[in-house]
């Protein structure tokens, strides 16, 4: 009885979308609608661009995935989002010393015409995530940070990022290390 009253329930909202019903294609509100793996990428910075001296960076973990939420008419990304678990190992390359770190925050970017993930773009960011600001181009000591909480970071044209806490703080690990 129970199955009929699916079956029947299923046969009249079936029923309901009229046959001339289409989905609206236009670029601007179609999405990629699917999440799709983000690899993070090992790196390294020389001494004095982030901390006094130079690191390296790999992932440990890298269960990061992305989805494009809007894109521009021209069909270039305008918001994605991106969450998964990401750990990363930071290395004092001048002592060996190392930490790892939990940065599996989630963030949206919302691309700016012509920007891109690191240059006109604002991230509205939940959680950790690894955040490296440069002597006087940014708004903060230059350092290798961990933001954690509920923040906002705006990248310039040129690349000056500002970040923002609604609610949180941020470690610079180069003190750790």
């Amino acid at each position: 009885m129970i199955s009929l009253a699916v079956a029947t329930a299923t046969a009249v909202l079936v029923a309901a979308v009229p046959a001339s019903a289409t989905v609206d294609n236009r670029p601007e509100l179609r999405t990629d609608n699917e999440w799709v793996p983000a690899p993070s990428a090992p790196f390294d910075q020389e001494a004095g661009i982030t901390c006094d001296f130079p690191i390296h960076g790999e992932p440990v973990l890298d269960r990061v995935m992305k989805m494009v939420l809007e894109r521009y008419p021209d069909g270039s990304v305008k918001r994605e989002m991106y969450t998964g678990a990401l750990i990363y190992r930071v290395t004092n390359k001048s002592t060996g010393s190392s930490v790892e770190v939990d940065i599996s925050g989630t963030s949206v970017l919302h691309i700016r015409p012509g920007g891109s993930y690191s240059a006109n773009v604002t991230w509205q960011v939940w959680g950790p995530i690894l955040l490296g600001m440069h002597a006087g181009k940014s708004n903060m000591p230059a350092g290798m940070y961990i933001p954690n909480g509920i923040y906002t970071v705006r990248v310039s044209k040129t690349g000056y990022r500002t970040l923002t806490f609604t609610v949180g703080g941020a470690d610079n690990i180069c003190d750790d290390l």
